[in-house]
């Protein structure tokens, strides 16, 4: 039995491939005018052979027979007139004869599922109430054999409708997701310009603070180190000069990454260092003070000097993690850790909230893709994802400068 359940096919899988391959037809150039030929001729001879009809009556029989499959010509450029001509014709065709004709049922599923493919599904569901109402009036010459063949055909037009229109909507489906595929790429292209230009802005602005201060201290300790030799003087004062041409060169160059206040008003840029680890705890007090709840930092390990840039990556980092927290799990407690060790810094912060929701993911987004930026510029590594323990970590290990880069994790 079951062998012969998986042999024989079923409805659906039969009308499915019915409608595609009248689907493959219609799409070549020239097959639906020649369908149409071979189907009216078809047509046509089915009906002197199959008899039933009075000579008066045949000539109408005949031309109903050209007039179920003829349509099928105009497919291509007007699907709904064809559709509309074809079942009309069917339908007067089936009350002529005790069973349906086989080629106008074939024109008929054609039709269907082409208008099912090509419009919206409410105009392929006017061209089949007629077929219903035959399945239920049962055909002229009435008999089991009659209504079983009027159930038939009423579910093999249903059916090619309805295959259209799942075609369609498959189509339309793949469609809407290859366009939102690009848009989230374009979307994540231009969120990594504007970081990477964000990144640029501060690390200028970091440098741009330290060879101030070179300048500053080179002409200080020329003009206040006494007995300072002529030629002492000179290289002191070619390092100021260096240091100050080197800043009006950067500036030149990274000057348009900066966010002035433009010709039309604005409020003034901030033109004082960029954050490091000694504004960290007013970061987290912050945190506390708009959230109410717990935030801690934990610090391990022996602590030593960090570059500016280290220190302005780690307080992004930290800063965007205390967002993500406050946003997706609201009221949560959050840990930051600090961890010192002679090759790097690693970072740490996880939450107590309910972490990610089952089939979503917190893996993604801009602030989490500043992040990678800002660690890929300093050659560490990020991992982000549901803690082990419950919760949400992102986890970060910064190398130090005078050490190796740390191994992919």
């Amino acid at each position: 039995m079951d062998g012969d359940a998986h042999a024989r096919p079923t409805l659906g899988r039969v009308t499915s491939e019915v409608g595609a391959a009248a689907g493959r037809l219609t799409g070549l150039p020239a097959l639906p005018a020649v369908a149409a030929a071979l189907l009216g001729l078809a047509a046509m001879v089915e009906t002197l052979l199959r008899g039933g009809v009075s000579d008066t009556l045949l000539p109408a029989a005949l031309l109903l027979a050209v007039c179920a499959t003829a349509p099928v010509a105009l497919l291509r450029t007007r699907p709904v007139w064809a559709a509309a001509i074809t079942t009309v014709a069917t339908s007067l065709t089936l009350a002529l004869h005790d069973r349906p004709p086989v080629v106008a049922l074939i024109a008929e599923l054609v039709v269907l599922y082409t208008v099912g493919r090509r419009r919206p599904p409410t105009v392929a569901a006017w061209f089949v109430p007629p077929f219903v109402l035959y399945a239920i009036l049962g055909p002229p010459g009435g008999g089991v054999h009659g209504r079983l063949s009027a159930f038939v055909v009423a579910a093999v037009t249903v059916g090619a409708a309805g295959a259209g229109a799942a075609g369609r909507s498959r189509a339309e489906a793949a469609v809407r997701d290859e366009s939102h595929e690009a848009m989230t790429k374009t979307l994540l292209v231009y969120a990594a310009r504007g970081e990477r230009a964000r990144i640029a802005r501060e690390l200028h602005d970091v440098v741009a603070h330290h060879i101030s201060k070179i300048a500053v201290q080179a002409e200080t300790a020329r003009l206040t180190t006494p007995g300072l030799a002529p030629e002492g003087a000179k290289h002191l004062l070619a390092i100021g000069d260096t240091a100050r041409a080197a800043l009006t060169e950067m500036r030149r160059l990274l000057g348009v990454l900066r966010e002035d206040a433009d010709e039309h008003g604005g409020s003034a840029p901030s033109r004082t260092p960029q954050p490091g680890l000694r504004q960290l705890t007013e970061l987290l007090d912050e945190a506390r003070d708009s959230t109410g709840a717990g935030v801690r930092l934990l610090l391990r390990g022996r602590i030593v000097p960090l570059d500016p840039g280290v220190q302005l990556t780690t307080y992004r980092i930290v800063q965007e993690a205390l967002t993500n927290a406050r946003r997706h799990a609201p009221g949560a407690a959050v840990d930051v850790e600090l961890a010192y060790t002679d090759a790097a810094l690693r970072v740490r912060v996880r939450d107590n909230g309910p972490g990610p929701a089952p089939g979503r993911s917190r893996t993604t987004g801009h602030g989490l893709l500043g992040m990678r930026e800002r660690v890929a510029t300093l050659n560490g590594q990020l991992w982000t994802g549901p803690a082990p323990s419950g919760g949400f970590l992102v986890d970060v290990v910064l190398p130090l400068p005078a050490s190796e880069p740390v191994a992919e994790r």
